[in-house]
């Protein structure tokens, strides 16, 4: 590479890994991805290892597995202290660091290695109170907010629709479509390419709450479904009919609703954020073209987990299902960083192999003790071990995927999955009893045994699967290397 690309990093939250056009889903529009993806490297078999936002995000920052950044479940206010992040060896390698959006670290300001950012988490129940040891208080630390507030008045805030920022009741954005988050995230990061150093390449991290709940979308992209037959969500012969009785009438439960009407909307709602992202993508787009970046820069569009969207009657995250874990991924440039675009890429990927691929994109050494491999060339991965410890421990999950298959074990009901992806991709039928899977289970099962093997929760043994430990969101045995 004659010259170090600048590379734009396009990260959403919450978005499932078929809610493309080009993904071949028949309801949600997303011509500006899709234009991307066809045009670059598409990756359809790309996951998240601990599907909720702040295991993904360490893992995406980090190159590590979950693992080895010791965030194996949701917990906010444990710090992070990782000595060699994505960012930080970006602008180790001469680049100038930026992010807009999305970050979900503690504390709320903490850079990571970014030369600048500009915050917006979206609501966080757990930093709305000032922070004792930080004196954080969400209201204050994060951009976005302190600007809403600027410009409308200290009574204005994203909960004035009503909605949670875990729930699925719909409202559209009550304001003005510029003052929505989407928005902004994609004008600061358009104002950043203005003021940028041009003698300088750059990382540019656009990072989007969307499509993650509330649903809000302004209401020119609710109009585009509201009054659609959408296809419902995908249902099993596994699926626990007595939990989404119990609890699924609750909207701010891992279950969805279970009136059809409300599901309707609740993927109206979705699509609408999915649709105004995509939307908003399309304008940085246009800045990039404009500033004549576009033959030097390389994009990286993903996901940090999916969604449910009553999938099996469930909603949210943290779960080993394919709504939940299975994530978007493609690279776009030109053919002189990415090799020739136009082409799907079967390998099996995940958050963690983000750093190494823009590590080498830009010229600069890779850490050897990375657990991610860079998606340049194609990625040797047989499986992927994944899981999530859950504050409901009943759903707390082990589990191993592979690009035909999947194996989940949830830990506290010691109860087992096994779902043939090639034949069953959404995972309507549950096999764990059929003879003709048994070898593979066992394998698979195997697999997993070793992953976790000496394990702090003491989930194995190494030849054998111990239930009934408990579960915990965060390991003491983290790896924090310096690079």
């Amino acid at each position: 590479m004659a010259k170090q690309p600048n590379i734009v990093l396009i990260m959403t939250d919450e978005w499932r890994g078929d809610c493309l056009g080009i993904a071949g889903h028949p309801d949600v529009k997303t011509p500006y991805l899709d234009t991307l993806a066809s045009k670059g490297v598409l990756f359809s078999h790309a996951y998240s290892s601990c599907p909720t936002c702040v295991p993904a995000r360490a893992v995406l920052h980090t190159g590590l597995s979950q693992r080895h950044t010791g965030k194996v479940g949701y917990q906010d206010r444990v710090d992070w202290n990782y000595g060699c992040t994505m960012a930080g060896e970006l602008t180790k390698a001469g680049y100038y660091t930026q992010c807009v959006g999305k970050m979900h670290v503690h504390p709320l300001r903490n850079y990571l290695g970014f030369c600048n950012v500009e915050l917006h988490d979206g609501y966080l129940h757990e930093y709305r109170y000032k922070d004792v040891e930080f004196g954080e208080n969400q209201l204050e630390a994060d951009d976005y907010f302190h600007w809403l507030r600027s410009e409308k008045g200290v009574c204005c805030d994203v909960t004035d629709t009503g909605l949670d920022c875990n729930g699925w009741p719909v409202r559209p954005w009550p304001y003005e479509e510029k003052y929505h988050p989407t928005n902004w995230v994609a004008e600061r990061s358009i104002d950043f390419l203005r003021r940028r150093d041009p003698r300088k390449p750059f990382f540019l991290m656009a990072s989007f709450v969307r499509p993650h709940a509330p649903y809000d979308a302004p209401q020119w992209f609710f109009d585009m479904y509201l009054h659609k037959a959408l296809r419902p969500p995908f249902a099993g012969d596994w699926d626990n009919r007595a939990l989404l009785e119990s609890e699924g009438w609750v909207y701010n439960s891992c279950t969805g609703p279970r009136d059809e009407e409300m599901i309707r909307l609740q993927q109206a709602g979705y699509y609408a954020c999915i649709s105004h992202v995509d939307n908003q993508i399309g304008r940085i787009l246009s800045a990039l073209v404009e500033h004549k970046l576009m033959d030097d820069t390389v994009i990286l569009f993903t996901s940090d987990h999916g969604e449910m969207l009553s999938d099996h009657g469930f909603s949210r995250k943290s779960l080993p299902y394919e709504g939940s874990a299975h994530i978007p991924m493609f690279l776009f440039g030109p053919e002189k960083y990415i090799g020739k675009g136009g082409r799907v890429d079967d390998s099996l990927v995940e958050l963690r192999d983000v750093m190494p691929t823009l590590l080498e994109l830009a010229g600069a050494p890779i850490p050897a003790h990375l657990d991610g491999q860079s998606m340049l060339h194609g990625v040797q991965r047989e499986y992927l071990h994944g899981e999530h410890a859950f504050f409901y421990h009943d759903y707390s999950n082990q589990f191993i995927v592979t690009k035909k298959d999947k194996f989940v074990w949830l830990t506290q009901r010691d109860e087992e999955q096994y779902f043939d992806l090639e034949k069953d991709p959404h995972e309507t039928h549950n096999a764990i009893h059929d003879p003709a899977y048994a070898p593979r289970i066992a394998q698979m099962r195997r697999w997993l045994a070793q992953e976790l093997k000496d394990s702090e929760e003491g989930y194995s043994d190494g030849e054998r699967l111990i239930a009934g430990r408990t579960p915990v969101n965060c390991l003491s045995n983290v790896l924090e290397p310096n690079c």
